[in-house]
């Protein structure tokens, strides 16, 4: 009996910077190895695979979509050439798959298939922010998209503002990019004087920026946030 393919869940870059700069060399080997990728976006998949490996022959590559449009029962059969020996790699539209990323119903998959998973290193805009927000490290929560209606948005903010004073975890979301400023509105007008915020834009681009303030000072800040992918982290103490 032939061994089994593996799935490699491999990052890609969090903007528009050389992958290498980025991405650890091992990334490349792997691309260069396979032909058959599972990803979001075919056409950005493709420029993210010509980038890192050049040589690469685009004609020999297998794209399957986990887009919107993707039925669950196709999604399904997306790993069954992993029983022929081929192995897969899983690809993010930016970042690390699996992980606020459509991804993970693949990689539950494959767990199910008895298929070995293998994460690859690669930059999380999540993690990333934690480290350079200077908030509590040892226990934090990432909480996906806050509701859009703005009364339900705020009543959300004021829970997690909650959550963190009663557990000292530092709370992280995110946002549509062109919804950040208002985000920044409500997060400046619900929470409390002296709640920390750490608003992370733009991570590992040459336009980055990251700060940690008060909510007090963060009213004389308004950076310019407009779809710039961002991650918001609060805590409060």
């Amino acid at each position: 009996m032939s061994q089994k393919g593996k799935l490699y869940l491999i990052p890609t870059t969090l903007g528009d910077n050389e992958p290498l700069e980025v991405l650890p060399l091992s990334v490349k080997k792997v691309v260069e190895s396979l032909d058959y990728f599972i990803v979001e976006n075919q056409k950005t998949a493709r420029r993210f695979i010509k980038r890192i490996t050049p040589k690469k022959s685009q004609p020999s590559l297998v794209l399957r979509s986990i887009d919107k449009y993707a039925e669950a029962l196709e999604v399904s059969t997306y790993l069954d050439v992993c029983e022929q020996g081929i192995s897969v790699g899983l690809l993010s539209e930016a970042g690390v798959p699996a992980i606020a990323d459509p991804g993970a119903e693949v990689v539950k998959l494959a767990h199910e298939k008895n298929i070995q998973v293998v994460p690859l290193v690669g930059p999380s805009s999540i993690v990333l922010a934690m480290m350079a927000s200077g908030m509590n490290g040892q226990s934090f929560t990432f909480n996906g998209y806050l509701p859009i209606d703005s009364s339900v948005r705020k009543k959300t903010i004021k829970q997690l503002e909650k959550l963190s004073l009663d557990k000292n975890q530092s709370q992280i979301f995110i946002e549509t990019p062109y919804r950040n400023e208002k985000m920044l509105t409500d997060l400046k007008s619900t929470l409390a004087p002296t709640t920390r915020l750490c608003i992370a834009t733009d991570i590992t681009l040459s336009s980055e920026y990251i700060k940690t303030l008060t909510i007090n000072d963060w009213k004389n800040e308004n950076p310019n946030l407009h779809k710039r992918p961002t991650i918001f982290i609060i805590h409060k103490s």
